[in-house]
């Protein structure tokens, strides 16, 4: 069953979540039309090659040309409008940068593998469940509600400024004429009385005045209430999530309805500002005393330009955090010398700031706070704010080919620094700007969340290591300090952290019994580990008990094993993978012989082994475990060819494959035909070996198991097969085998 064909069938509340990744960048039209072609493609490769992306663009849009020959036929009308728009749209939109919609459509799928995952567990994790707090979603409904209501309220009393000078351009005109008459026209009765409408006016336009300057005045507190409270808990709630987002967790959104609010608020601010300078020009053709406008308006002016300085400062952010286009599912680790994205947004969309904002990226800024080692950002470092590289048409810039690159002088700091010291360095890249508009002048400035710079790749897994508990424990953007004494976290949350490693990493997150197992590794035998408290050295630099490495380096290699030769089988959900070989026997021994799981080495860095149950002649159940399938050996072969070739030499006896059901009852041929590599029966004859003279030859994994073991459980009497066992083998196997086995 194809991915989407998996995210179809889900419950509404995981659907919602799928609709909100799926816009004009990606149309959903596209996802489900191509689906299996797409889900074919490597689509994370490419975004990294750009050569590679140029090809699947181009293959993009000609599955689409075929899907709209197809609907042309069926003469749907709608489908072909529609597929035709797209097409126009992704060509436009990618042709110049087709690695965007690589990076667009990877993590689409990445996306849909995570909620794919999260559906299948029991319950939600507790940071999962805190982002969609219902509290968070009635607030940002509140919020949008207040915004717009402020808004129409600054349009409101826009009428009722156009309306007091309306007034008072018919007061001038009344006034001006009455002083244009001689002196004796102005002892008239009529004259008289035109006075007395004339000084009615005049006490109108005080209490329309004064009115003005109250909606004026109820405007800004409004804002004013909505900016420090909800407003701001609305911006504080999108970086946490963007935080959650970076370490594998939900994909965050928000940040279009967060623009539309700072951008009707600026809008409004600007407005309210317009119409303080039309009282301005008010006052300088009439006053008289007791005038409310020259009392009040400094002080609300004075307000309004506080209030917009504060929400531009705000409105600056970093969109997408730092990242190596290599690592992309490893941010803000950052290796000297080798480029890094990042991209900031200005919250506040305005035409005039179009290309008038230059923004300049610097690297520890604040070098006081970070440890003895420098560095600077070569490459593009400054550029324009504009509304036409964006796909959504935010007001934003992206930095493509900056590198961070360590400074000389540092250089005799390293060899005092152990291990862990470089990957637990928390660094910073700042931006700064300079706003200018209708006469104001804003300095802005933001930062990244933390980075920790490599300067090797050996280094990579324990800078994730860092990033992931910094954003996990804390929710401060800039403690650059964190680790000099880093707090202990939450164990269930840790665990809810590591299954989306594997969600967002190899498309297939961990249940709950394979969290039970990494929870009994990290702290032992416990009845509960809900609110145990796990420190970041058990966690990432004391070494498991009889081991030689830490927790971390042990899961990051089971990762890495994962991703680079076992995907297909890890994703389908046939490897249990977290299980202790207590647990494992115990599944095993009251099922049919043959019957066998998958896990991962405890002991081996890297490995997957597999274990299958044994019934003796008196009776007895016995298990037995292969020496565990590291990097190198599965290199040379596929793991599923390896499951279903499998011999053992039992004394004497014709080889054979014990591996006959997959836990708990799956016949092994239905769970891992289709990753199978070749039939054994379709192994190319001598004949079809391109008249070299030579026999094909194919891989066979074999062990021996002897009858006098006096551990029939060790690994060691499963280890590859000795030349005098080959030797039985070649005895044993029927002619067709011996024909192309070596």
């Amino acid at each position: 069953m194809s991915q989407w064909s998996q995210v179809q069938q889900l419950e509404i509340k995981f659907l919602e979540q799928v609709d909100q990744f799926y816009d004009d960048n990606f149309p959903m039209e596209i996802r489900h039309l191509l689906a299996q072609w797409i889900e074919s493609q490597d689509w994370e490769a490419a975004s990294n090659n750009e050569a590679m992306a140029t090809i699947l663009l181009q293959n993009l849009l000609i599955q689409v040309d075929e899907q709209l020959d197809r609907v042309s036929q069926e003469k749907n009308l709608l489908l072909i409008h529609n597929l035709k728009r797209i097409r126009k749209l992704l060509q436009g939109k990618y042709h110049g940068n087709p690695m965007h919609i690589a990076v667009i459509i990877s993590n689409c799928l990445r996306e849909e593998r995570r909620i794919l995952a999260a559906a299948s567990m029991p319950v939600q994790g507790p940071l999962e469940k805190s982002l969609q707090n219902s509290v968070v979603s009635e607030r940002q409904r509140n919020v949008e509600h207040k915004v717009s209501a402020i808004k129409n309220s600054a349009q409101m009393t826009d009428q009722d400024v156009k309306y007091l000078e309306d007034l008072q351009e018919e007061f001038d005109f009344r006034y001006k004429t009455i002083q244009s008459l001689e002196q004796s026209d102005k002892n008239s009765v009529l004259i008289k009385q035109e006075m007395l409408a004339l000084q009615a006016m005049l006490n109108t336009l005080d209490y329309k005045r004064k009115e003005v300057l109250g909606k004026i005045g109820r405007v800004i507190h409004e804002i004013d209430m909505l900016m420090s409270n909800m407003l701001t808990e609305e911006l504080l709630d999108w970086k946490r999530r963007q935080q959650i987002a970076c370490i594998g967790g939900p994909l965050h959104g928000g940040l279009d309805q967060l623009q539309n609010c700072f951008t009707l608020l600026a809008e409004s601010l600007f407005q309210v500002r317009r119409q303080l300078e039309k009282l301005d020009e008010l006052l300088t053709r009439l006053t008289y005393d007791g005038d409310p406008i020259p009392v009040q308006r400094p002080q609300l002016l004075e307000k309004v330009n506080f209030l917009l300085y504060n929400l531009f400062r705000n409105s600056f952010v970093v969109e997408r955090q730092p990242c190596m286009p290599t690592h992309p599912q490893r941010p803000m680790v950052l290796k000297t010398l080798i480029q890094f994205t990042v991209k900031l947004r200005l919250l506040i969309k305005l035409p005039e700031l179009n290309y008038q904002i230059r923004v300049k990226a610097t690297i520890d800024k604040n070098v006081s706070t970070v440890s003895n080692r420098r560095f600077v950002l070569c490459g593009t470092h400054v550029k324009a704010m504009n509304m036409d590289e964006s796909a959504n048409g935010s007001l934003s810039v992206e930095f493509r080919h900056l590198q961070p690159k360590e400074m000389k002088s540092s250089a005799g700091s390293k060899g005092n620094e152990g291990p862990h010291m470089v990957t637990e360095e928390l660094h910073s890249i700042s931006f700064e700007t300079q706003v200018c508009l209708y006469g104001l002048t804003i300095n802005l400035e933001t930062s990244s969340l933390p980075v920790v710079m490599i300067s090797n790749v050996s280094q990579l897994p324990n800078a994730w290591a860092s990033i992931i508990w910094y954003n996990l424990s804390t929710n401060d953007p800039q403690n650059l300090s964190f680790f000099n004494n880093p707090p202990a976290a939450t164990l269930s949350q840790l665990l809810e952290v590591l299954s989306w490693q594997f969600s967002s990493y190899v498309g297939r997150g961990l249940n709950s019994e394979q969290l039970n197992m990494l929870a009994e590794k990290l702290m032992g035998q416990q009845v509960s580990y809900n609110d145990y408290q796990l420190s970041w050295a058990k966690f990432c630099k004391e070494h498991l008990p009889g081991k030689s490495f830490t927790f971390w380096v042990w899961l990051e290699a089971i990762l890495d094993l994962i991703k680079k030769h076992i995907l297909p089988l890890w994703i389908d959900g046939y490897i249990m993978g977290f299980v202790s070989k207590e647990k494992e026997r115990i599944l095993l021994k009251d099922k049919t012989p043959g019957t066998f799981l998958l896990r991962f080495s405890e002991s081996n860095l890297g490995g997957i082994t597999f274990t299958w149950v044994d019934q003796l002649e008196n009776g007895d159940v016995t298990f037995h475990s292969v020496e565990p399938y590291n990097k190198g050996r599965l290199s040379a072969l596929p793991f599923a060819d390896i499951l279903r070739d499998y011999k053992v030499i039992m004394a004497d006896n014709v080889p054979e494959n014990p591996l006959k059901y997959l836990y708990p009852d799956i016949p092994k041929d239905k769970a891992f035909g289709k990753h199978y590599s070749c039939q054994p029966n379709e192994v190319s004859k001598p004949s079809d070996g391109g008249g070299k003279g030579y026999v094909p030859s194919v891989f066979i994994p074999v062990s021996k198991i002897l009858n006098d073991s006096t551990d029939p459980h060790s690994p060691s009497d499963l280890l590859p097969m000795s030349p005098s066992v080959y030797a039985v083998l070649r005895e044993h196997l029927s002619p067709t085998v011996i024909e192309t086995a070596v």
